[in-house]
């Protein structure tokens, strides 16, 4: 793994353009800022193209879709790829209803994306299987386990280079592959799917770490995926020694770990094998 991919990030401060869904909004906007990004959001379509082009990168999610949105996220990711800036997808529940399946799609068709996220049952969506997702979350037939790990990234090296995007495969064990590499990850907690917004936030921190290093877009998407990981598991441990705390104190810990995240804490936390 490279060196100093977060310190890029902290001292270069990369500006994310995030269209995301309203349920998250906030925590996208925390946690972009805790792993040393900026963020804005500007969902409109009069300002969503010129927005974009003042940031390094575009995240798109399609959590809570409306038509409005969709056309905005098509006008900043043909914009994002006009000026040649990082562009992430988060296809939320893809799968689950005919607009998301189709919007996910057209979005593949007409954007170029950097870094596609999601879970097992959204990814297969997009390849053309049918994933068995559970609302936005991956059914438990659509896991990645011990059993089917190198299965699953040959169909991550796959789908990379089916849509030359790097591919973040996560879940319990986490895949990041380009059509030549993959890392499985086993960074986290089994709490962090008690939370809301935690993989939409990791989406804005995949988007902040690949903008500050553009040239390391693979193993910038595994450090972010790691960090985000790790810092569920330091709030975990810190959660333990708070006597009244819950699911939202967690969320609130799982912030203030990535906020004091560092190279040096991500090298002695990151459980990372290349595949």
């Amino acid at each position: 793994m490279e060196k100093n991919l977060i310190k890029h990030v902290r001292e270069r401060a990369p500006l994310v353009h995030s269209i995301t869904n309203y349920v998250t909004v906030n925590d996208v906007a925390n946690i972009l800022l805790a792993c040393g990004g900026s963020p804005i959001m500007a969902d409109d379509a009069q300002e969503a193209a010129e927005i974009t082009s003042i940031c390094g990168g575009l995240n798109i999610n399609i959590g809570t879709l409306n038509a409005r949105t969709i056309e905005s996220m098509l006008l900043a990711g043909k914009r994002a790829n006009d000026l040649g800036h990082i562009t992430v997808l988060d296809p939320v529940g893809a799968g689950a209803s005919k607009l998301r399946t189709q919007t996910a799609m057209e979005l593949l068709e007409k954007v170029r994306f950097s870094v596609i996220r999601g879970n097992v049952s959204e990814l297969k969506t997009l390849w053309g299987e049918a994933g068995k997702t559970k609302g936005v979350d991956a059914d438990i037939a659509d896991r990645v386990t011990e059993e089917n790990l190198d299965e699953m990234v040959q169909f991550a090296k796959r789908f990379s280079e089916k849509t030359g995007a790097v591919i973040a495969m996560t879940g319990a064990i986490d895949i990041i592959a380009d059509k030549n590499t993959a890392y499985a990850i086993r960074n986290g907690n089994p709490l962090m799917s008690k939370i809301t917004g935690t993989g939409c936030m990791l989406s804005g921190v995949v988007a902040a770490y690949c903008v500050a290093n553009p040239k390391n877009i693979l193993e910038a998407t595994a450090a972010a995926v790691a960090a985000m990981g790790l810092s569920g598991e330091i709030a975990f441990e810190r959660l333990k020694k708070t006597e009244l705390g819950g699911t939202s104190s967690y969320r609130t810990f799982i912030i203030d770990a990535m906020s004091n995240m560092s190279d040096e804490i991500l090298e002695g936390g990151m459980k990372l094998e290349t595949r």
